[in-house]
């Protein structure tokens, strides 16, 4: 039996009960693949779930808040996918009189849309023969071929596409054979397998060959950028705080946070700091050194590394506008800054 028939048989007898795949609904699959995205299908699941609750409908997405998407996306992370997604909606909606593309050429119009989550939408729902390429598909087809190319490179990629076109386009269904593909390599052909419980064993060439360590080769990893995040927590007599948000592009893009200030090192005494005193001065506020608190946490993203500090001052001062500490939860702030609330309204 060939490669795809046999991949595309394995997947039928033993591919996953998912929320996703219980129907061909472009609006629910789309859905998944961008929370998928980055995201293991564990974690990913509970959002799903939580995400169709409140939002069925695409005009029910379109027509929320985007601060109504991103608190349901709160905790998941790369939140530029849900403000896509958001505005991709409003597009389908108010463009295309509310009827989802149905074709790769259309679909990957979209805002937040690329090559494989258009490939998705457009082979599952609507039967046209686009390969997927993401990480566990990369895995599987460049240890069956034993590919020695750099699976982050673009030239891999390429290639992985172009194996994968010729063999979607020699299968009936290619909505099952991309998501065997996936499938397959997020369950069996994992990172560490067990190749003794593969069926493809015996024409896998990265297997015959003994090379199943070393494939799939990655580049050498780019080191982390270490990054120093200075938060003023003001607190005045009334229980209030201030709250900004964040307009930088890099992470955490239009979520909340309290004023930052970034610096080069870790920082022990900010008030020292000249863009400190300035900041508090424009605010027309004063602080003693005796009242301050500190909080340090190190959290850890893809290619970054934050030394978060959270720096708290009580202040006599009425803050205004001020947000009181009892209404922060209704705000969506980062993971790290979410769990330093909860400590500091204890």
């Amino acid at each position: 039996m060939s490669f795809e028939n046999q991949l595309v048989k394995w997947y039928i007898n033993n591919k996953r009960d998912l929320p996703w795949r219980k129907n061909k609904d472009p609006y629910q699959v789309w859905i998944s693949e961008i929370i998928l995205q980055q995201t293991r299908v564990v974690q990913g699941r509970k959002y799903y779930i939580n995400f169709m609750k409140k939002f069925s409908t695409i005009e029910s997405l379109a027509s929320s808040s985007e601060s109504e998407v991103l608190n349901i996306w709160k905790g998941l992370g790369y939140y530029n996918r849900a403000i896509n997604l958001h505005k991709a909606a409003k597009e389908i909606t108010n463009n295309l009189d509310g009827q989802f593309p149905k074709t790769y050429d259309e679909i990957i119009k979209l805002k937040g849309v690329g090559d494989y989550t258009a490939s998705a939408i457009s082979s599952i729902c609507f039967n046209e023969f686009n390969p997927v390429v993401d990480g566990n598909v990369l895995r599987l087809l460049s240890r069956y071929y034993g590919l020695k190319i750099p699976i982050d490179s673009l030239k891999a990629k390429r290639l992985v596409k172009q194996i994968g076109q010729k063999l979607i386009n020699k299968i009936d269904n290619p909505g099952d054979f991309n998501q065997a593909m996936m499938e397959y390599g997020a369950l069996k052909c994992t990172p560490f397998p067990d190749c003794a419980l593969c069926i493809f064993k015996y024409k896998c060439v990265a297997f015959k060959k003994k090379e199943v360590d070393v494939i799939p080769i990655k580049s050498k990893k780019k080191k982390s950028k270490a990054r120093f995040f200075n938060y003023i927590v003001l607190i005045d007599n009334k229980q209030n705080t201030l709250v900004t948000e964040r307009s930088n592009k890099d992470i955490w893009y239009k979520l909340n946070e309290f004023p930052l200030l970034e610096t080069k090192s870790e920082i022990h005494n900010i008030t020292k700091l000249t863009k400190f005193k300035e900041f508090i001065s424009g605010n027309s506020l004063l602080i003693t050194k005796e009242n301050q608190k500190k909080y340090r946490v190190k959290h850890i993203l893809s290619h970054q590394i934050l030394y978060i500090t959270f720096h708290q001052f009580n202040v006599n001062q009425e803050i205004t506008p001020g947000v009181h500490l009892s209404n922060l939860h209704q705000y969506n702030f980062p993971v790290p800054l979410t769990n330093f609330i909860s400590k500091l309204l204890i």
